[in-house]
């Protein structure tokens, strides 16, 4: 099938666009689309200037999403002088498969020429997530283990490296299996939640709507990649040869998600379009949300220091020294 753009061969097709494409418009549609989203979540604040720079910070795992953010936005802001990338890479200790990963991030960072920082949870917190898996004192998954220490070092070293807004590299199915999860669970504060960490945009469009609650608790986050399909970012690390380390996680048995994902696959299948739907749908009710149970209730719990740590939590114990002390113990 030849592209519709022009006349060289296809090497993709959208079925909820209906659009064939060859290689280079395919890569220029997925460029196009981040290059979208920027824009319209207004990332890039008016008063960034060459001698007032905006510090963004990417988290950097080295699989094909964070891979193919980060050559994106190096091409994009390469030449502007008010965008500072610098990628951080966490290393959970797995053994066989994050050094591979943390290679791929490597030979990127150098190749595009950004300062790449390397924490691990080992040096960092004691422990290897081989051995939390094994020791599991709180009988979780081991993705519940994970997602705490991660999103605790990500905030922690954004903040330490000056970063005006940690972007991560979320897809549409991402975005779309977590919107699904939300609201099947009816939880509307994580619904609204969500709404204020990632979604939003940072300006306020001319009727006052729009914007993300402002805080000072977190470094800010954005998903510049939230409207590009994972098959196509999977297609865009192949055709711009990106060093992608694409391994599932040997530890990865998120059942619920899962279910989620077999069910969308299903139906994206039957319905092209229908991811695409879900979240156009999905972030006005998160904006709803957000303005009735969100950060903007007055009555929601107040933000305070961790005695051990000092991060941001509404315990006297954060989340992360409460399963540190119970692994430990073991």
């Amino acid at each position: 099938m030849d592209c519709d753009k022009c006349d060289r061969e296809s090497v993709m097709h959208a079925a909820y666009s209906g659009l064939h494409l060859c290689e280079e418009h395919f890569v220029a549609s997925v460029d196009k689309r981040v290059r979208r989203r920027i824009r319209e979540d207004d990332l890039v604040p008016s008063d960034a200037t060459p001698e007032n720079p905006q510090t963004w910070v990417i988290g950097l795992s080295g699989g094909k999403d964070s891979v193919v953010l980060t050559d994106i936005l190096h091409r994009t802001f390469e030449k502007d002088p008010r965008i500072e990338l610098v990628a951080l890479t966490i290393h959970e200790g797995i053994e066989g498969y994050r050094d591979q990963s943390v290679d791929a991030c490597e030979e990127l960072t150098d190749e595009l020429g950004i300062p790449h920082e390397l924490v691990t949870y080992e040096d960092e917190f004691g422990v290897r997530m081989d051995d939390v898996v094994e020791k599991d004192p709180e009988n979780m998954a081991a993705c519940a283990y994970c997602g705490v220490f991660r999103r605790d070092l990500l905030s922690r070293y954004a903040e330490e490296l000056g970063a005006d807004k940690l972007l991560t590299g979320h897809n549409l199915d991402d975005e779309a299996e977590t919107a699904l999860m939300n609201f099947l669970e009816g939880d509307v504060a994580q619904i609204a939640k969500h709404f204020d960490a990632s979604l939003g945009g940072f300006e306020e469009r001319s009727d006052g709507s729009g914007a993300r609650e402002e805080q000072d608790d977190f470094v800010p986050r954005a998903k510049p990649l939230r409207d590009v399909p994972e098959k196509e970012v999977a297609l865009y690390a192949h055709v711009q040869d990106l060093p992608a380390h694409i391994t599932e996680c040997p530890h990865a048995e998120e059942a619920y998600r899962g279910e989620i994902q077999e069910l969308l696959y299903q139906l994206e299948e039957n319905h092209p379009g229908t991811r695409h739907s879900i979240m156009a749908g999905y972030e006005e009710l998160a904006e709803l949300a957000a303005e009735e149970f969100g950060a903007r209730e007055e009555g929601r719990a107040e933000l305070g220091d961790c005695e051990r740590c000092g991060a941001s939590t509404t315990r006297d114990l954060c989340r992360k020294c409460s399963l540190l002390d119970a692994i430990h113990a073991v």
